[in-house]
């Protein structure tokens, strides 16, 4: 992957948290927040409905989340779009991003006695790190409790994901046969470069030290690659590679779109690579003279629309 020249600015998390208080929902459309959990730690949600739809009516679902470094705040117009359009959203935060909770973990060995399972502790919480084995967990998480949605048609489920998300959509897909289409626009969907010739070394360095103990987590607001915020934990990069098994997932239609000047990895490697191999139905559009940031400015009205018409076509 390339970073040297990257420059993040439209989805800076502080940005995005100052919006979160002052949101309001178009005229037409509900909203509310919610709260996930996701292997014990409370995912912060939002919810959006169409208005005129009824309490006991079903509908049609549409899960979203951000990339890397991105909040819900970041997904609102879309969600919004989506739920004018008769779907059920839920949009929501990974742990330890936005206004979700963190993982924790303890900063000494916890005692030797400890009844009922219960002790008092001191720990340190996990936030703002990239870790795609445990954003696919939340993925997964947050389908399983938009099933006890009285309101969600979990026979009709699709999953919206952008830039790195675009690839966790994919995963999610190929591991839950309830997904029956996704929409991933400028998708990075393999992990592996971590492994490259230019960071295998400090890959390999960086998991042994953890492992030992040498290292902990990176502190929230690291930037490790250009200027995307939050550090990746390599070790779990190394075994992530949607871009390998979309041959899973043989019922979902799959749409991609990928920017032709993407400059922050190979399309030939990520996408191009699993395009041909999708079993279901696939659709895939390169947005000319954009770069991957284009997707979120000069081409963001044309890839919303191709999501709707996507979904539209798959869910109802």
């Amino acid at each position: 992957m390339k970073f040297g020249t990257l420059v993040l600015t439209a989805f800076l998390v502080d940005a995005a948290a100052r919006a979160q208080d002052a949101y309001r929902a178009p005229a037409d459309v509900a909203w509310r927040k919610a709260n996930i959990m996701s292997e014990g730690t409370r995912m912060s949600a939002e919810v959006f409905t169409p208005k005129s739809a009824r309490a006991d009516q079903k509908l049609p679902v549409i899960i979203m989340a951000h990339g890397w470094g991105g909040v819900v705040a970041n997904l609102r117009r879309e969600a919004a779009t989506f739920a004018r359009n008769g779907f059920f959203v839920v949009a929501f935060d990974y742990r330890g991003w936005g206004e979700s909770d963190s993982r924790v973990i303890l900063t000494a060995p916890e005692p030797a006695v400890h009844p009922d399972g219960r002790f008092t502790a001191e720990v340190k919480e996990l936030r703002e790190v990239v870790d795609p084995i445990d954003m696919v967990t939340d993925w997964f998480n947050a389908i399983h409790w938009t099933a006890g949605e009285p309101q969600a048609d979990m026979n009709h489920l699709g999953l919206w994901g952008s830039s790195f998300s675009g690839g966790l959509v994919v995963y999610v897909a190929e591991y839950d046969m309830r997904v029956k289409a996704i929409h991933s626009q400028v998708g990075s969907l393999d992990g592996r470069w971590v492994l490259t010739d230019a960071e295998r070394h400090r890959s390999y360095e960086d998991s042994t030290k953890r492992a030992r103990g040498e290292i902990g987590y990176p502190a929230p607001g690291a930037k490790e690659l250009g200027n995307l915020r939050g550090a990746p934990i390599r070790s779990k990069f190394m075994w992530y590679a949607p871009v390998d098994h979309v041959e899973k997932a043989p019922n979902c239609a799959m749409q991609f779109l990928i920017a032709e000047q993407e400059e922050l990895f190979d399309n030939r490697d990520n996408v191009l690579k699993a395009y041909p191999r999708v079993k279901g139905p696939k659709n895939l559009v390169i947005i000319p003279k954009i770069t991957h940031y284009g997707i979120y400015y000069e081409a963001r009205d044309q890839a919303e629309k191709l999501a709707v018409d996507w979904f539209n076509k798959y869910l109802k």
